[in-house]
Protein backbone atom coordinates (compact mmCIF):
# COMPACT_ATOMS: atom_id res chain seq x y z
CA UNK A 1 0.00 0.00 0.00
CA UNK A 2 1.59 3.74 -0.68
CA UNK A 3 2.49 5.83 2.60
CA UNK A 4 0.16 8.47 2.55
CA UNK A 5 1.24 10.32 5.45
CA UNK A 6 1.93 13.82 4.28
CA UNK A 7 -1.43 13.97 2.19
CA UNK A 8 0.47 15.06 -0.69
CA UNK A 9 1.11 13.26 -3.78
CA UNK A 10 4.44 14.22 -4.80
CA UNK A 11 5.96 14.18 -1.09
CA UNK A 12 4.22 10.81 -0.35
CA UNK A 13 5.43 8.97 -3.52
CA UNK A 14 9.18 10.10 -2.44
CA UNK A 15 8.04 8.28 1.21
CA UNK A 16 7.46 4.83 -0.67
CA UNK A 17 10.00 4.83 -2.69
CA UNK A 18 13.15 6.14 -0.25
CA UNK A 19 13.56 4.55 3.31
CA UNK A 20 15.60 7.71 4.04
CA UNK A 21 12.96 9.96 3.33
CA UNK A 22 10.49 7.78 5.57
CA UNK A 23 13.61 8.14 8.57
CA UNK A 24 13.42 11.89 7.90
CA UNK A 25 9.99 12.52 8.36
CA UNK A 26 9.64 10.22 11.37
CA UNK A 27 12.68 12.31 13.01
CA UNK A 28 10.92 15.61 12.51
CA UNK A 29 7.48 14.08 13.57
CA UNK A 30 7.35 16.11 16.47
CA UNK A 31 6.16 19.61 17.62
CA UNK A 32 4.73 20.33 13.53
CA UNK A 33 1.13 18.67 12.03
CA UNK A 34 2.39 15.37 10.87
CA UNK A 35 1.75 16.12 7.08
CA UNK A 36 4.45 19.02 7.87
CA UNK A 37 6.95 16.47 9.16
CA UNK A 38 6.40 13.85 6.08
CA UNK A 39 6.11 16.59 3.10
CA UNK A 40 9.88 17.82 4.67
CA UNK A 41 11.90 15.61 2.97
CA UNK A 42 10.65 16.52 -0.28
CA UNK A 43 11.17 19.55 0.36
CA UNK A 44 14.66 19.43 1.57
CA UNK A 45 15.67 17.02 -1.83
CA UNK A 46 14.31 19.96 -4.01
CA UNK A 47 16.53 22.44 -1.74
CA UNK A 48 19.42 20.12 -2.19
CA UNK A 49 18.81 19.76 -5.75
CA UNK A 50 18.20 15.72 -5.80
CA UNK A 51 17.73 12.76 -4.18
CA UNK A 52 18.83 12.57 -0.45
CA UNK A 53 22.12 10.88 0.60
CA UNK A 54 22.96 9.71 3.91
CA UNK A 55 26.40 10.36 2.91
CA UNK A 56 26.13 13.58 1.77
CA UNK A 57 23.65 14.91 5.02
CA UNK A 58 26.67 13.29 7.13
CA UNK A 59 29.31 15.35 5.59
CA UNK A 60 27.10 18.58 5.05
CA UNK A 61 28.42 21.68 6.89
CA UNK A 62 26.54 22.11 9.99
CA UNK A 63 25.78 26.17 9.64
CA UNK A 64 24.76 25.44 5.74
CA UNK A 65 22.26 22.48 6.72
CA UNK A 66 20.66 24.80 9.03
CA UNK A 67 20.19 27.47 6.32
CA UNK A 68 18.76 25.16 4.01
CA UNK A 69 16.66 24.06 6.96
CA UNK A 70 15.36 27.50 7.71
CA UNK A 71 14.68 28.82 4.30
CA UNK A 72 10.79 29.66 4.10
CA UNK A 73 9.13 28.23 4.20
CA UNK A 74 11.23 26.46 7.27
CA UNK A 75 11.13 22.45 7.24
CA UNK A 76 10.33 22.88 10.84
CA UNK A 77 9.38 24.75 13.75
CA UNK A 78 12.90 24.44 15.12
CA UNK A 79 14.96 24.48 11.92
CA UNK A 80 18.54 24.47 13.38
CA UNK A 81 18.28 21.72 16.14
CA UNK A 82 16.43 19.73 13.59
CA UNK A 83 18.56 20.15 10.71
CA UNK A 84 21.42 19.39 13.66
CA UNK A 85 19.31 15.91 14.66
CA UNK A 86 18.68 14.62 10.76
CA UNK A 87 22.79 15.02 10.70
CA UNK A 88 22.73 13.20 13.60
CA UNK A 89 20.90 10.23 12.10
CA UNK A 90 22.51 10.23 9.03
CA UNK A 91 25.91 10.11 10.85
CA UNK A 92 25.02 7.04 13.00
CA UNK A 93 23.66 5.29 9.45
CA UNK A 94 26.93 6.08 7.76
CA UNK A 95 29.19 5.09 10.67
CA UNK A 96 26.84 1.42 11.23
CA UNK A 97 24.80 1.01 8.68
CA UNK A 98 27.26 1.99 5.37
CA UNK A 99 24.87 5.11 4.86
CA UNK A 100 21.91 2.50 4.13
CA UNK A 101 18.63 2.72 6.26
CA UNK A 102 17.70 -0.30 4.99
CA UNK A 103 20.69 -2.06 6.86
CA UNK A 104 18.99 -0.76 9.94
CA UNK A 105 16.85 -3.56 10.06
CA UNK A 106 18.47 -6.46 7.65
CA UNK A 107 19.76 -9.03 9.56
CA UNK A 108 18.39 -8.29 12.80
CA UNK A 109 17.04 -11.40 15.18
CA UNK A 110 14.07 -10.22 16.45
CA UNK A 111 11.58 -6.92 16.76
CA UNK A 112 13.57 -6.06 19.99
CA UNK A 113 16.78 -5.66 18.16
CA UNK A 114 15.81 -3.72 15.46
CA UNK A 115 13.53 -1.64 18.73
CA UNK A 116 17.01 -1.03 20.35
CA UNK A 117 18.81 -0.22 16.71
CA UNK A 118 15.95 2.37 16.25
CA UNK A 119 16.19 3.78 19.72
CA UNK A 120 19.72 4.32 19.37
CA UNK A 121 19.24 6.82 16.32
CA UNK A 122 19.74 10.68 17.93
CA UNK A 123 15.46 11.65 18.70
CA UNK A 124 14.56 8.56 19.22
CA UNK A 125 12.93 7.97 22.26
CA UNK A 126 10.98 4.79 23.82
CA UNK A 127 7.55 5.52 22.02
CA UNK A 128 9.07 7.12 18.82
CA UNK A 129 11.11 4.18 18.10
CA UNK A 130 8.10 1.64 18.79
CA UNK A 131 6.03 3.77 16.14
CA UNK A 132 8.60 3.79 13.97
CA UNK A 133 8.76 0.23 14.15
CA UNK A 134 4.92 -0.77 13.64
CA UNK A 135 4.81 2.07 10.90
CA UNK A 136 8.01 -0.21 9.36
CA UNK A 137 6.03 -3.42 10.23
CA UNK A 138 2.57 -2.04 9.09
CA UNK A 139 3.08 -0.07 5.86
CA UNK A 140 6.92 -1.12 4.90
CA UNK A 141 7.12 -4.95 5.49
CA UNK A 142 9.33 -5.04 7.81
CA UNK A 143 8.44 -7.74 9.93
CA UNK A 144 11.21 -9.50 12.23
CA UNK A 145 9.71 -12.18 14.94
CA UNK A 146 8.08 -10.40 17.35
CA UNK A 147 7.88 -7.37 15.90
CA UNK A 148 4.36 -6.42 17.20
CA UNK A 149 5.46 -7.28 20.55
CA UNK A 150 8.31 -4.88 20.09
CA UNK A 151 6.28 -2.05 19.14
CA UNK A 152 3.95 -2.23 22.22
CA UNK A 153 0.25 -0.75 21.23
CA UNK A 154 1.48 0.48 18.11
CA UNK A 155 1.78 -2.57 16.64
CA UNK A 156 -1.53 -3.62 17.26
CA UNK A 157 -3.80 -4.47 14.11
CA UNK A 158 -6.96 -2.36 13.83
CA UNK A 159 -6.01 0.37 16.24
CA UNK A 160 -5.49 4.35 15.27
CA UNK A 161 -2.83 5.25 17.93
CA UNK A 162 0.09 7.07 15.29
CA UNK A 163 1.59 7.34 11.96
CA UNK A 164 1.97 3.75 11.55
CA UNK A 165 -1.72 3.79 11.11
CA UNK A 166 -2.55 6.42 8.56
CA UNK A 167 -3.18 4.32 5.19
CA UNK A 168 -5.30 7.40 4.50
CA UNK A 169 -7.56 10.75 5.12
CA UNK A 170 -10.17 9.19 7.05
CA UNK A 171 -7.93 6.73 9.38
CA UNK A 172 -5.44 10.24 9.01
CA UNK A 173 -8.71 12.00 11.23
CA UNK A 174 -8.88 8.64 13.21
CA UNK A 175 -5.53 9.21 14.15
CA UNK A 176 -5.37 12.90 14.74
CA UNK A 177 -9.18 12.04 17.33
CA UNK A 178 -7.01 10.02 19.34
CA UNK A 179 -4.16 12.22 19.59
CA UNK A 180 -6.44 15.02 20.84
CA UNK A 181 -8.48 12.67 23.64
CA UNK A 182 -4.96 12.17 24.79
CA UNK A 183 -4.26 15.78 25.23
CA UNK A 184 -7.35 16.29 26.53
CA UNK A 185 -6.91 13.98 29.16
CA UNK A 186 -3.53 14.33 29.83
CA UNK A 187 -5.05 17.96 30.81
Amino acid sequence: MPVTLSQNTEADALLDRDPLALLIGMVLDQQVPLEKAFSSPLELSKRLGHDLDAQELADYDSDALAVIFAQRPALHRFPTSMAGRVQGVARVLVADYDGNVTQLWTGVEDGHELLARITALPGFGGQKAAIYLALLGKQRGVRPAGWREAAGEFGKDGVYLSVADIVDSESLLRVRDYKQQQKAAAK
